[in-house]
């Protein structure tokens, strides 16, 4: 049996549980200047982006990516164009959104939509980042790393693990994703790409049982 059709087992889940919980931040909602949508495979994003919107914790959004090759196909026009199409089916008004289309990156993502609002005249002091669940770490730690200056608050679809992986509809490839989430948040910091995140013990063991069943598609070569 290959690792993608394996039985993935109850201590394996319970693992994959304990890291999803860590990447997410548990931030308390607050009111921003101004959101940063970061353009991914999905569109939960945008979802949650119009909803955070018409809840009013923001009145201008950002919607950052071009394409990669997991979402090429998906999002042929690029991450952040149809990311703004489904907020404007949404009912998000399109004076309120700027797009950033060219973003390959997290690192990007924050920079280049610092400077399109900067070309805008907009100087924000806060930034609400809306991200996939388990990148709200990243996100964050990749902002505090390259903007230093605004207060972030993180926010993403309020999904369960289980609940996740049923719209995804890979169990094997959400926890490869979770797996190779945290290798970033663990090796980002020696390259200057972000800030340092404490890992819990049992973060780090649930992470080197994943590495060692083979849950390592999504691992970058460092």
């Amino acid at each position: 049996m290959s690792v993608n059709q394996q039985v993935i087992t109850d201590k394996q889940w319970q693992h994959a549980r304990t890291i999803w919980d860590y990447h997410q931040m548990r931030h308390e909602p607050s009111k921003c200047d101004v959101a940063i949508g970061l353009g991914s495979h999905d569109l939960g994003v945008a979802k949650t982006a119009a909803e955070l919107y018409h809840a009013g914790w923001f009145s201008l959004l950002v919607f950052s990516g071009a394409t990669s090759s997991t979402t090429a196909e998906r999002f042929p026009r690029g991450e952040a164009v149809h990311f703004r199409e489904h907020a404007l089916e949404a009912g998000v008004p399109d004076e309120a959104i700027l797009l950033e289309p060219n973003a390959t990156n997290t690192g990007q993502n924050i920079t280049h939509s610092r400077d399109v609002l900067v070309q805008a005249g907009i100087h924000p002091r806060s930034v609400m980042l809306i991200s996939k669940p388990y990148m709200e770490r990243r996100a964050y730690a990749t902002t505090r790393k390259v903007w230093p200056e605004v207060e972030v608050v993180c926010a993403s679809d309020a999904l369960e693990l289980d609940d996740y992986v049923h719209s995804i509809g890979d169990p094997k490839l959400v926890i490869d994703m979770l797996v190779g989430d945290l290798q970033r948040v663990i090796e980002y910091p020696k390259f200057g790409y972000a800030i340092e995140q404490p890992i819990p013990g049992e973060v780090h063991d649930a992470y080197q049982s994943l590495l060692r069943a083979g849950f390592d598609s999504r691992l970058l070569n460092v």
